[in-house]
C-alpha cells in the first residue's frame, strides 16, 4: 500500500497513539476530531509522549519536531477523502462507528481502505454499512500504541485478500507485529482477556482477596506485567463491560456474563483511571 496520507478518526488514547506511530513511520497524518480543542489536546498528548523519548535519549528534539510536523488536524471527515487508508478509533459504539464509516465511504475514493480499531464490534457488520465491504478491515492496536507491538488484523467475511496483505505489510512497516484473526465476538485478544478480568472481579466480589492480593497473585504467579484489576482500570470499566456484553450476546454462553460488581461500578461512574476511581483510587 503506497500511503501518501494516513487518516485517523478520533484523537483519544488510541487515536493519538496511532497517529503518533504513523507519523513516526514517516507518513503525513491527518487526524480528525469533533472539534479543534480535542484535536489540539491530541497533539499535546503526542508531543508529551515524544518528549519522553527525547528525555530518555531514544530520539532527538529534531526528530520529535519532524514527527509533529507530519501531523495535521481537521474537524471534517470529508477532509480525509484523499487518504489511502483511514483508521477509525472513536468510541466503542456501533451506531457512532456506523455514521463515521458511512460518511467516509461517501467521501473517499473507491480505493481507500477503511479500518477500525474496534476491540470487539463485528468488522463484517461495519463493512455491510458501506458500499466497499471488501476494503473494510480491523486494525486493533494495543494500548499504549507507541509501546505495544501487537496489531490484531481482523478479516471480515468480505475483506479482500489484497487488502489483508496490504494492511499486514503496513503494520510491519509501522514497526508492529500483525496477527491475522477472523471476525468473531472479541476476536482473540478480548475473548481471552475479558473473561480473566471478569473472573478477577468475581474473586473481589466474593471476598476471595483484595484488589492488591488478586493483582499480586497474577503478576508474581503468572508473570503478568499488570494485574487484571489494574488493567481493567486502565482499559476503562465501561469498556470492559461493553466488551463482555458483546461476548455474552454474540456467543450466547453464560460464562461471559458480566460480574454484578462490574455493572454496579460502571453504574456508579467508577470507571477506572479516566474517572479517578475504579478498583483503585487515582
Amino acid at each position: 500500500m503506497d500511503v501518501q496520507v494516513f487518516g485517523v478518526v478520533g484523537g483519544g488514547t488510541m487515536g493519538n497513539g496511532i497517529a503518533h506511530v504513523a507519523a513516526q513511520t514517516g507518513f503525513p497524518v491527518l487526524l480528525c476530531e469533533v472539534d479543534a480543542a480535542l484535536g489540539a489536546k491530541a497533539l499535546k498528548t503526542i508531543e508529551k509522549n515524544l518528549q519522553r523519548g527525547v528525555d530518555k535519549g531514544k530520539t532527538t528534539a529534531d526528530e520529535k519536531a519532524a514527527v509533529l510536523g507530519r501531523i495535521k488536524t481537521t474537524t471534517r471527515l470529508e477532509d480525509l477523502s484523499g487518504c489511502e487508508i483511514v483508521v477509525e478509533a472513536v468510541v466503542e459504539n456501533f451506531d457512532v462507528k456506523k455514521k463515521v464509516f458511512q460518511t467516509l465511504d461517501a467521501a473517499c475514493g473507491p480505493g481507500t481502505v477503511l479500518a477500525s480499531n474496534t476491540s470487539s464490534i463485528s468488522i463484517t457488520k461495519l463493512a455491510a454499512t458501506t458500499k466497499r465491504p471488501g476494503k473494510v478491515i480491523g486494525m486493533h492496536f494495543m494500548n499504549p500504541v507507541p509501546v505495544m507491538q501487537l496489531v490484531e488484523v481482523i478479516r471480515g467475511i468480505a475483506t479482500e485478500q489484497a487488502v489483508l496483505d496490504a494492511v499486514m505489510a503496513l503494520a510491519r512497516k509501522m514497526g508492529k507485529m500483525p496477527v491475522e484473526v477472523n471476525d468473531y465476538p472479541g476476536f482473540v485478544s478480548n475473548r481471552v482477556l475479558l473473561p480473566m478480568i471478569n473472573e478477577a472481579v468475581y474473586c473481589l466480589m466474593e471476598g476471595v482477596g483484595t484488589p492488591e492480593a488478586i493483582d499480586t497473585v497474577m503478576k508474581l504467579g503468572m508473570n503478568h506485567p499488570m494485574g487484571p484489576l489494574a488493567l481493567a482500570d486502565l482499559i476503562g470499566l465501561d469498556t470492559c463491560l461493553f466488551i463482555l456484553n458483546v461476548l455474552h450476546d454474540g456467543l450466547g454462553d453464560p460464562k461471559y456474563r458480566p460480574c454484578p460488581l462490574l455493572i454496579k461500578m460502571v453504574d456508579a461512574g467508577h470507571l477506572g483511571r479516566k474517572s479517578g476511581r475504579g478498583f483503585y483510587a487515582y
